[in-house]
């Protein structure tokens, strides 16, 4: 079996980068046991040191700036959100905090190659819910105000550092794009919110890029100059939308697009980065290959579906791939099972698909199953390396993951069935998807669970309130129990999404008898199955009295439940002390209740 400090401690390396000369690498990897960034030159990755010392829930979010010497990183206070920014010089490794400021967030809007001393931040010090632009001088530390928000939700910063616009949104749930002094340069309806935006600009500033559906099912990739506003055609698929565009780091031209389908599909806009994407997937092949792109080098994130992330160096002149390492070399020991896609048609017609991660060597009938259900819910399940799947098919499950009706990447039409479907239609997806497993002879009908983190937590509780008799057991992590609650809590700066949850969830002032009805904690005394709720105490999202007033339902009822609150965790479980104590329960819980394999 696979031990859980292999799945669920800290990762041995973790988001290589190049520094952007392209001669040193840099990556996550424990320091004393918590998460830190390291570096190395490129080409003796064994040799590297550490760069940062982080002493609490480890560093997750970090780059490399363009002046030579500044590392920057992104932490807060046992997950509260309250990002600050932290920044080491390099060559004296002397670090400080750029942005020492109590109960702010800080986001990093730009940083670009044309101006290297420079980072452009989002700060909301001035109101709540709201970040205002500021600029910070790498090497002086001042801090000055560049815009005061006027309502934007997000900010639109082109190659030059410029702040040329922003979004926000309407009250009916759609956005407006604002541009260059335009205040309505693009108005986007409700239903193309998710999958409309500028995503850069040439390095002129003259030509931006747009992703869009207006008028459209799929998200499509155009060029449109400013000036004329005429929009060019660059990508488009009919049925998938665009994940992802490769940008030529220099020129900042788009040269691929990359299509989430059950598999990524890339598409090539430029003749040369094609024949170079040639060359990787010769040697590299039945992989998804992602690229951190410099100019002369690059570093490839390669997985299969059933290995640890494997990173390469891959030299452009030679179009030589050097191994550098897999994201935790203990998983060379075991034997890992394979991600498959699946599909299946719902009861109302509609397809849907997703994976199963099937335990490896064993037969493929009657097996306990966990239906494991991806957050948001406005994103997807992918294929890839998934610690989750990989302990439950290790221990005997299989592992389902459904892309019901509301996640991203199958078009709007697909996305926008998801709207006020929360426990409705959304819900009903994964129990059509457990009824064609069960029909296979593939899943025992009588051993199956349901689990999940965020909304995958909100559906596993429904899974078992709405549909008894279907799940076993219920495993929530930081899942929301009361969608009236969910609606009127959050962090202020969360508040200018406010339009767009009630359009897509629900609206509390005309619609709260629906909500209710829609919440888990309204049909607590209906669940008649073991239920382990995980939840972090400075959960800003999803705040822990989601949790406990469910919980304080379930044991005003007598009904079964485990209940484990992490005083130092937000949303999500970061450090892996925790990790460790939340999976050892969740294997025990379920092999208690399933009959799988627990560890010895």
């Amino acid at each position: 079996m696979i031990p859980y400090d292999v799945l669920f401690g800290n990762p041995a390396y973790l988001k290589p980068e190049l520094s952007p000369d392209g001669r040193d690498l840099f990556f996550l990897a424990p320091f004393e046991g918590v998460l830190n960034v390291w570096t190395a030159p490129v080409d003796a990755p064994s040799s590297a040191t550490v760069v940062t010392r982080d002493r609490g829930r480890g560093v997750r979010t970090f780059g490399v700036c363009h002046d030579g010497r500044t590392l920057f990183s992104l932490r807060d206070t046992d997950g509260d959100e309250s990002w600050r920014l932290h920044l080491v010089d390099l060559k004296t490794g002397v670090e400080r905090c750029a942005t020492p400021l109590d109960g702010v967030q800080v986001r990093v809007l730009a940083h670009h190659r044309g101006h290297p001393d420079t980072l452009l931040l989002g700060i909301n010090a001035a109101r709540r819910d709201l970040h205002d632009v500021h600029r910070l001088s790498l090497s002086t530390g001042e801090l000055s105000e560049v815009a005061a928000n006027p309502g934007y939700l997000s900010w639109i910063v082109d190659a030059d550092l410029r702040v040329r616009g922003g979004s926000r949104m309407r009250p009916d749930g759609g956005a407006t794009i604002c541009l260059d002094g335009d205040d309505a340069w693009l108005e986007v309806p409700y239903e193309d919110v998710m999958s409309t935006r500028v995503i850069g600009f040439a390095r002129d500033g003259a030509t931006l890029y747009l992703l869009s559906s207006i008028g459209a099912n799929t998200t499509r990739l155009y060029a449109v100059d400013v000036a004329t506003g005429e929009h060019t055609l660059l990508a488009a698929d009919p049925t998938y939308d665009i994940r992802h565009v490769e940008f030529d780091p220099a020129t900042l031209r788009p040269q691929a697009v990359v299509f989430g389908k059950d598999r990524d599909h890339r598409v090539f806009l430029d003749d040369d980065h094609a024949e170079e994407w040639a060359r990787i997937s010769a040697a590299l092949p039945d992989a998804e290959v992602y690229a951190d792109r410099g100019d002369e080098r690059w570093i490839l994130s390669v997985v299969t579906g059933a290995d640890p992330v494997r990173y390469y160096r891959y030299d452009r002149a030679p179009g030589r791939l050097t191994y550098l390492f897999n994201h935790q070399p203990e998983l060379d020991r075991y034997r890992l099972a394979r991600m498959e896609p699946f599909a299946f048609t719902a009861r109302d017609g509609v397809p849907v698909s997703g994976y199963v991660t099937w335990p490896p060597g064993v037969a493929r009938q009657a097996l306990p199953a966990v239906v494991n259900v991806h957050g948001g819910p406005w994103t997807r399940h992918r294929f890839g390396f998934d610690e989750e799947a990989q302990l439950l098919a290790d221990r005997g499950y299989a592992c389902v993951q459904v892309n019901f009706r509301g996640s991203s990447g199958y078009g709007k039409r697909f996305r926008n069935l998801g709207a006020k479907q929360w426990g409705a239609a959304m819900q009903t997806d994964l129990l059509d998807a457990v009824d064609h497993l069960v029909a296979s002879g593939a899943v025992d009908r009588s051993r199956i669970g349901i689990m999940g983190t965020s909304y995958g937590g909100y559906a596993a509780l429904a899974g078992v309130a709405f549909s008894p008799g279907v799940f076993r057991c219920a495993i929530s992590l930081c899942g929301p129990t009361s969608l009236l609650t969910l609606l009127a809590g959050g962090p202020p700066y969360r508040s200018p999404l406010a339009a767009f949850m009630r359009a897509q969830v629900g609206d509390p002032e005309t619609e709260s008898d629906m909500l209710w009805e829609r919440s888990p904690l309204s049909r607590a005394g209906d669940i008649d199955v073991p239920v382990l709720i995980g939840q972090g105490a400075n959960d800003v999202r999803v705040t822990p009295d989601e949790a406990a007033q469910i919980v304080e339902a379930l044991a005003a009822k007598g009904l079964p439940y485990e209940y484990l609150l992490f005083p130092d965790e937000g949303h999500g479980l970061a450090r892996p002390e925790n990790r460790r104590t939340y999976y050892a329960a969740v294997e025990r819980f379920l092999a208690t209740h399933l009959g799988g394999e627990p560890t010895p």
